[in-house]
């Protein structure tokens, strides 16, 4: 059992909207395809993945460091001997060995978009949902029948705010979405109270709409943004400074009662046992939220989830980012809070299977092996034509 070939490609997801920090009307992302040796109803066993929006295609270093590493290994030291399957952990060893710890970057990206593929192909070869793998493996065999999951996006869209915005939430909630998401901290305090306003008409209660300012906002922004927010009752207001600010946060967190959200940008273990030490973040109140396809895989992010469960955090309180599959088969197989979805952007990859339906904003786990990307038909579609598979 060996891996035989890794592909990877570029794949444009272009918009017109912005966020608080940058546009997306250049946004790419890596796609990739593990290919292996492993025959299953006759055809090789072939693993897909990409990385998530927001940090671009990582093509050179997916193939003139990472990849090489993972083939010119010995198969025989990236295989799990008990389950006679490939070991997602050996295989992340050898793509990152001869890297220097520290300077958590584009490195993570890339190689969160190999893991992502590895961890199919260790799926579709146990014949198994990812989700039902994780769960024996991982999590004493318990899953949830039903994940929660939220829409992210609320995105400013120049020349039509109230318009864009009202439509985008409309049409998450007509596509079963309770839970929604929107951005601020791209305009002034006074414009983006007008817009959460705008949104919760749309959303009903507080407590179905989150906001995220992308880190965009300075400290004494970020505590005037929560003193003015905190009559809305929102559900939580994330990334609200820096990422990497600890301080700003525990600063944050002892003057607001609002609950607090991050870690889509801490790439790896040692950031989010940083921000645990450090960001005075609240376990019964605030989230984490690390991106499984940014910070090094979904390996990175299971050592990640045992730390910060021996540092006092229920898993309940981890809602990965990133909108993709890979976060739903981790919320229902690891029993986690919920997870992302993007309904109405970055398609054709945000979003799950394409024949279970988001009802009163929850989903449920596909049941065929691997991932699922086969399920999600335009999206799976484009990867192969992108890889000339």
């Amino acid at each position: 059992m060996k891996i035989t070939r890794i592909r990877d490609a570029a794949a444009p997801i272009p918009s017109p909207m912005r966020n608080a920090v940058i546009s997306f009307d250049k946004m790419t992302i890596s796609v990739v395809a593990v290919e292996t040796d492993v025959v299953r109803e006759g055809k090789p066993v072939v693993g897909y993945g990409f990385c998530s929006n927001g940090r671009y295609a990582q093509s050179g270093i997916i193939r003139e460091r990472l990849a090489p590493r993972i083939l010119e290994a010995d198969p025989s030291t990236l295989l799990d001997k008990s389950s006679d399957n490939l070991d997602p952990f050996a295989v992340s060893k050898a793509m990152l060995s001869n890297e220097k710890p520290g300077g958590h970057g584009d490195r993570a990206v890339a190689a969160g978009a190999i893991d992502m593929a590895v961890w199919d192909a260790v799926a579709k070869i146990a014949g198994k949902p990812l989700w039902k793998l994780l769960s024996e493996r991982f999590n004493g065999g318990k899953a949830d029948s039903q994940v929660l999951v939220y829409s992210g996006g609320g995105y400013y869209y120049p020349g039509k705010e109230k318009q864009g915005l009202q439509d985008e939430m409309k049409a998450c909630k007509a596509a079963g979405y309770k839970l929604l998401k929107m951005k601020i901290g791209g305009a002034s305090l006074a414009e983006d109270l007008k817009r959460i306003e705008w949104a919760l008409e749309i959303a009903g209660g507080g407590d179905n709409l989150a906001v995220d300012a992308n880190g965009r906002l300075s400290l004494a922004d970020a505590l005037a943004y929560a003193k003015a927010m905190e009559p809305y009752g929102l559900c939580w207001f994330e990334e609200p400074v820096d990422p990497l600010d600890y301080l700003a946060h525990q600063v944050i967190a002892e003057e607001s009662a609002i609950p607090l959200a991050t870690g889509e940008n801490l790439f790896s273990l040692q950031d989010f046992k940083n921000l645990l030490r450090h960001g005075g973040l609240r376990p019964h109140k605030d989230w984490l939220q690390p991106d499984p396809s940014l910070d090094y895989g979904l390996t990175e992010t299971l050592r990640i989830l045992d730390a910060s469960e021996a540092m006092g955090w229920s898993r309940r309180r981890t809602v990965p980012h990133g909108g993709h599959q890979l976060g739903l088969n981790m919320a229902a197989g690891l029993q986690l809070g919920g997870t992302e979805s993007y309904p109405g952007v970055f398609q054709p990859y945000g979003g799950f299977a394409d024949d279970i339906a988001i009802v009163d904003g929850f989903t449920r786990p596909h049941d065929t092996p691997g991932i699922g990307m086969e399920r999600r038909a335009k999206m799976f579609s484009a990867i192969r034509e992108r890889l000339e598979i």
